[in-house]
């Protein structure tokens, strides 16, 4: 396999289970009440084969959508076989919970901080460079804080361990190593490619282009850091990418080593049964695209 093709794996914690996501397919492994595996699989959608994902800085959309769109889908299917038919979130409830939980997130990480920035200016005469490094440095702290917060819920440390499953699963994978629970056990449960990381470039590049807009408005602040989500997830993805494949240098990884840090907050060292979750995903995940060649 060519080294572009396997940068193009990836996946993500579901609840009880592991999505692996490939350049053709996309697969689901969970851990039923019953303790048996649960394997779901099915083609990606033609935004993963688009020009996007070709261009620079617009190729990082695509990965926005990989969180919002399939990631929000893979949860909510995992969700549903713990709880049962019964209780099945879907349909209207589903809709409401994913724009209210996307709403939450932006007003969390984006406004509140935006509108912290404006007062210190209005009322504590900081610069307008300075009130965007506030505004930065805020945002920085509500992520930690927020995921230090939610991975004491033993649920979410749940979640967070089949995270660092699928971490070790893919680390094991790129390193030529045989996928079993025992050799994937020994792998790092950081990876250069992960979301966690993504967040935090995200905050980084989100100080240098607001510095870079200067004095605004309060309304107009507060909408320009909605508006401009997508360019900033851009810029974070190309850099993220560029990190990911020079990673052997000695001063690249010098400057990944805090992306690598905050992993941490959202992985857990996962159990035999979490592994072997995570490398049926994987499994089912090569099978389905070596399907999909042949036909």
């Amino acid at each position: 396999m060519s080294e572009s093709k396997l940068k193009s794996y990836g996946g993500s914690a579901l609840i009880e289970g592991v999505m692996m996501r490939g350049s053709l397919s996309v697969a689901l492994a969970m851990r039923a009440p019953n303790q048996e595996i649960v394997i779901k699989t099915e083609p990606l959608g033609t935004i993963y084969r688009s020009k996007f994902t070709k261009i620079p800085f617009l190729r990082g959309l695509v990965l926005l959508w990989d969180a919002l769109g399939l990631g929000m889908k893979a949860l909510t299917v995992s969700a549903n076989l713990q709880t049962g038919e019964d209780e099945k979130l879907e349909g209207a409830p589903l809709f409401f919970t994913i724009l209210f939980a996307i709403a939450l997130a932006v007003g969390m990480f984006f406004l509140l901080p935006a509108g912290i920035g404006h007062l210190a200016v209005q009322y504590l005469g900081m610069s307008d460079w300075w009130s965007n490094v506030l505004e930065g440095v805020l945002r920085l702290v509500i992520l930690i804080l927020y995921l230090a917060i939610i991975g004491r819920m033993p649920e979410i440390a749940r979640v967070f361990a089949y995270h660092g499953a699928e971490h070790k699963t893919i680390n094991a994978y790129e390193a030529g190593s045989e996928l079993t629970p025992e050799k994937v056990s020994q792998f790092p449960i950081e990876h250069t490619r992960c979301g966690t990381a993504f967040l935090l470039d995200v905050v980084f590049f989100s100080i240098i282009l607001f510095g870079i807009l200067g004095p605004l408005p309060i309304e107009w602040r507060l909408i320009s850091r909605v508006l401009l989500i997508p360019v900033i997830a851009g810029i974070a993805y190309e850099y993220m990418r560029w990190t990911a494949n020079h990673i052997e240098n000695s001063l690249v990884c010098m400057i990944a080593k805090p992306n690598l840090a905050l992993q941490h907050l959202t992985t857990r060292e996962p159990s035999k049964d979490m592994l072997e979750v995570a490398i049926a995903s994987f499994h089912a995940m090569r099978k389905a695209e070596e399907d999909q060649i042949i036909l």
